[in-house]
């Protein structure tokens, strides 16, 4: 047989060792392996899953390991010897654990986690796995409408975890030593302890075709931390052997967006917003520079500018960081919020912003509550700067849109390019990239009832985008539609398209979210197989239509989603949280910032 280093490439990938790892040899009573349906590059950088690391690993008696999806050559290399998939520290097959715990950070990896069972020996199907098979949970922002991978999971996890997780593992370990645990058992325990868990094999629901008659009857509530200055937050992480997406320290800021988007999911299930103070998000970054040697910081949030404490941790960050020699990289900027003096003292990489539309009519109709003067007030500071490149993403096929408002998005990279020529600030030409992306509606948004874009329409305004900014020197970049579409009947769809996933994974889908990999072909033989009708999947829905995420309560109500899209309709925006309460729902579990007199109550 050949050798290992002579068939995979790059096989750190899988065998761990990696700088800050905790101890593995401890005693333990409960394992537990965290796993990323997608590679080690982009496993290693997602956030959630480091700080359940380092939080399980903390606990006594307990030891976490992790795991990522291979790729096809050390697939390959396994199948040949006959041995199944193990974690990266100890090399332990994952049928060994007692939880086997997938982090749901995009519907476009779940062909991969029917990959990384398979490869495991554990069974694709809950129903066929038995006392001697680990418990198969899914947590992270996907599981807000868990129904597609229904009958692949044992439990689902809803919202943040640092509290819950730590109690559900101790339970476990008490019954465990006590008495041992039948599955059913436990599954049932923490279906009845805990609000955030939902068991699907507990709670049936009811179809007609791709039409849903009844959701579960299981109230699930995603469980939000409060207080981001007590959670757990890991003063460490792990330095990759190679070279990773996001290859830098990660401290965050603050959880949640006060801004109201009304196509951003994260916007509306990472609510409210949590800041850190000053104080505590410093030492967090420095704690984090130092354990790890890192060069380079990533200030991290869904819109970082708009930490309230940015420029007292900045003038406190930005001379710790020059004597290190150190870059600090703020992503996330908001065009109304950004302020040159935030980077002023950073070097200068590239910008990065998100107009989303071309013209205010359509950026009223999404609530980006932005203006041409928030954008070119904004570039102007960031010119002065000395920045000289800029990244703007947008979004086509938002609702009401028109071809008017793709056009603007050209008109408006030009004026910025003739606002940098005019300021002469730099020598440097600047680099202007345009990005677009296609709408997807997704669950728990105000344009959850809004359908998805028609292939030509998108078809043809990608094309006068790419061709104008040719013409015109600016770089342009789009997704493409079959991964768009996939996207939306994963995001929407429910109990119904579970077989279908399953089929197209048989015919040879994964790695579904590289774009090099992505054959939408898998999906539809399937689809057609199974009767599953697409069209009524991602189509506009009534508002009082049957969802199968409606047993779901992420803390706001689907009144405050009607009244969003009915203003939405009507071109009215809504005000930012900060400014105002605007009666989500929130308020009355006590995490609105209203609640806290912060801002002027809703009536």
């Amino acid at each position: 047989m050949t050798k290992l280093t002579d068939t995979v490439q790059k096989p750190y990938r899988y065998f761990g060792g990696e700088y800050n790892t905790p101890d593995m040899n401890k005693s333990c009573d409960v394992r537990f392996c965290m796993c990323v349906a997608d590679s080690y590059e982009v496993g290693m950088s997602n956030l959630g899953v480091r700080i359940l690391y380092y939080l399980f690993n903390s606990l006594d008696k307990v030891v976490c390991e992790r795991c990522y999806a291979p790729f096809a050559d050390y697939a390959s290399y396994l199948k040949e010897r006959g041995l199944p998939l193990c974690s990266l520290e100890t090399q332990r097959p994952l049928k060994e654990f007692d939880f086997v715990g997938f982090s749901m950070q995009y519907e476009m990896c779940y062909s991969n986690v029917f990959y990384m069972l398979e490869l495991a020996d554990i069974p694709v199907l809950s129903e066929q796995r038995g006392e001697d098979m680990p418990f198969v949970v899914g947590g992270g922002p996907c599981t807000v409408n868990p129904e597609p991978m229904y009958k692949y999971f044992d439990f689902f996890f809803v919202g943040e975890g640092e509290t819950p997780w730590k109690e559900i593992i101790e339970d476990y370990k008490k019954q465990k030593t006590e008495h041992g645990v039948k599955k059913i058992d436990f599954l049932r325990y923490v279906d009845e302890h805990y609000e955030c868990i939902y068991v699907p094999s507990l709670h049936p629901a009811l179809y007609d075709g791709d039409k849903v008659l009844k959701v579960p009857d299981r109230r699930v509530w995603r469980n939000i931390e409060s207080d981001m200055n007590t959670v757990f937050t890991p003063r460490t992480q792990l330095v990759p052997s190679m070279e990773i997406v996001h290859d830098r320290a990660v401290a965050e800021l603050f959880r949640g967006c006060a801004n109201g988007c009304r196509f951003c999911q994260a916007g509306f299930i990472y609510r409210p917003v949590r800041e850190r103070t000053a104080e505590n998000a410093f030492e967090l970054c420095r704690d984090l520079l130092e354990s790890t040697g890192y060069d380079e910081l990533s200030l991290n949030s869904l819109s970082t500018s708009d930490y309230s404490e940015l420029m007292p941790l900045l003038e406190k960050l930005y001379p710790y960081a020059e004597q290190r020699h150190v870059q600090l990289n703020l992503p996330s900027m908001r065009l109304d919020s950004f302020r040159g003096k935030m980077a002023s003292g950073n070097r200068k990489s590239s910008l990065t912003f998100a107009p989303e539309a071309g013209t205010q009519r359509l950026r009223d109709v999404i609530n980006k509550n932005i203006t041409e003067e928030n954008i070119f007030d904004t570039l102007t500071e960031a010119f002065k700067e000395g920045y000289s490149s800029v990244k703007l993403y947008f979004m086509l096929g938002l609702p009401t849109e028109t071809m008017e408002d793709v056009e603007e998005i050209y008109r408006l990279a030009c004026r910025i390019r003739a606002l940098y020529k005019k300021l002469r600030t730099s020598t440097k030409p600047l680099r202007l990239y345009v990005s677009t992306s296609t709408f997807i509606p997704k669950p728990f948004t105000p344009f959850q009832w809004c359908a998805f874009a028609d292939r030509d329409d998108i078809v043809a305004k990608q094309k006068y985008l790419m061709d104008s900014c040719k013409k015109s020197g600016i770089e342009f970049s789009y997704n493409d539609y079959d991964s768009s579409v996939m996207e939306a009947v994963l995001a929407r769809g429910g109990r119904s398209i579970a077989d279908a996933l399953y089929l197209a994974y048989k015919d040879g889908a994964r790695f579904d979210a590289w774009g090099e990999m992505f054959d939408f072909g898998h999906y539809r033989k399937a689809f057609e197989q199974c009767g599953t009708d697409v069209a009524y999947i991602v189509g506009a829905k009534q508002t009082d239509e049957v969802l199968p995420w409606d047993f779901v309560d992420i803390g706001v109500t689907k009144s405050y989603f009607k009244s969003e899209f009915d203003k939405a309709m009507n071109g009215t925006t809504t005000p930012s949280c900060n400014k105002q309460c605007n009666g989500c729902g929130l308020k009355k579990y006590g995490y609105c910032n209203a609640s806290h007199g912060n801002v002027k109550n809703a009536d």
